[in-house]
């Protein structure tokens, strides 16, 4: 199994004639791109490479002096761009009222899924980016501790520091892919993708199973096979996700040009802060159960997160928080500690009693956030006793079961 990563690391004493090197490179490099979204654009979305690269790859020489691996690599980053568009329009499908009603009287809804046609115009680049190739275009000098990075004003040797990163830097361990060349703030950074071969984690030999429910109260509850809980509050985060919820709507009312950049800012900010929350969440969940631990997670794909009965200043918080970033770093970090991540069927997780096996969804009480069992009359905290049914559902699967799941017809009537 392959696990890569990201290495983020920002380049040190840069020099006038370096930074003027990279910021000459990066406008072509961007030109290059929006020249080759306008051709795949106008060629009825062309995104193969060897047809892209027979028509412009002389072009992309010659228009914008890029070198012979720099042209590959603008293609390269054109393609995927555009095949990203095409999974978001294809998960985003058309919904349109067809003006009929069931049997019920509510109105039956139809749906087109979307491809790239449904584009206005070409794809745009807008901020100056580069993108490096291993090897070709750049590489790591270790003795030193310093990158060679390639500029169409020849190469340029550089010092970098990558808090954190440090122990993917071995490269007796780690292969090193593309890199990617930035600048924020007038500061100068790269994203180095690097790979490692990890062998294949059975399932079956894992020594602890951990049901985690995602919330907002709680951001997680967490229930293990010693019967122990965690659980990690939100109202915190809550708070503080709402103080940038009534910033962003008072510079909205505004409309200057200043408040949308001040807008645009502020998104950029929240959503480094939400990273960081996420990434510091993960990583203490991961240092305290330990390696040989499965973590099980609801399959929350294609989940909508009602909101027609929450109050409108609940809304936002209840869409908006990043439950799928937080799975992506808990799984790979947890490959890299020898554990897994599974993910189980959400549904019936909050209606089940653990004890009993009853199904019944008025067991729950939403306001109080309690569990009450009408059969047997077992209570517990909602979050926790969602947890406490992720956590059986694991242990199932540690046990063998392909695809467990409840079966409310099954349950303890």
């Amino acid at each position: 199994m392959d696990q890569s990563v990201v290495i983020k690391a920002q380049l040190l004493n840069i020099g006038n004639e370096t930074a003027r090197a990279f910021s000459i490179t990066m406008l072509k490099y961007r030109d290059a791109c929006n020249y080759i979204s306008q051709y795949i654009f106008d060629h009825n979305f062309v995104l193969k490479q060897s047809k892209l690269n027979q028509a412009l790859y002389h072009d992309l020489r010659d228009k914008f002096n890029l070198k012979s691996q720099m042209a590959q690599s603008a293609i390269k980053t054109v393609i995927a761009r555009y095949k990203t568009v095409r999974t978001q329009l294809f998960q985003h499908p058309f919904r349109y009222d067809t003006g009929k009603k069931d049997s019920r009287g509510r109105a039956i809804w139809a749906q087109i899924y979307r491809n790239l046609t449904w584009l206005w115009q070409p794809i745009r680049f807008k901020r100056p980016q580069l993108d490096l190739q291993r090897s070709r275009d750049w590489s790591y000098k270790a003795a030193n501790h310093q990158l060679s990075l390639n500029t169409l004003q020849g190469r340029k040797v550089v010092n970098f520091v990558c808090k954190g990163f440090d122990k993917y830097l071995d490269q007796t361990k780690w292969k090193f892919g593309s890199l990617k060349l930035l600048k924020l703030r007038n500061k100068w950074y790269v994203h180095l993708s690097a790979t490692a071969s990890l062998p294949e984690y059975q399932v079956s030999q894992a020594e602890h199973v951990v049901g985690i429910d995602r919330g907002l109260r709680f951001l997680t509850a967490c229930y293990d096979e010693k019967g122990k809980t965690l659980l990690y509050s939100g109202q915190q985060i809550l708070r503080k996700r709402r103080k940038y919820n009534r910033l962003r709507a008072q510079l909205q009312g505004k409309g200057t040009k200043s408040a949308k950049r001040r807008l645009k800012k502020i998104g950029q900010r929240e959503n480094r802060w939400m990273s960081d929350v996420n990434h510091r969440l993960t990583k203490t969940l991961i240092d305290h159960y330990g390696s040989n631990t499965i973590y099980a997670l609801e399959d929350l794909t294609d989940v909508r997160f009602a909101t027609e009965k929450s109050p409108k200043d609940q809304r936002y918080e209840i869409v908006s928080w990043a439950f799928y970033q937080f799975e992506q770093f808990l799984t790979y970090k947890a490959n890299l500690n020898s554990s897994a991540v599974v993910k189980v069927p959400a549904k019936y997780t909050s209606q089940r009693c653990p004890k009993c096996g009853r199904i019944h969804k008025d067991n729950r009480d939403h306001e109080l956030h309690l569990y009450t069992c009408d059969k047997c009359g077992y209570k517990s905290n909602d979050d926790r006793l969602a947890a406490m049914n992720i956590q059986f559902l694991g242990t199932l699967y540690r046990s063998g079961e392909e695809a467990p799941q409840f079966n409310k017809q099954a349950s303890v009537e």
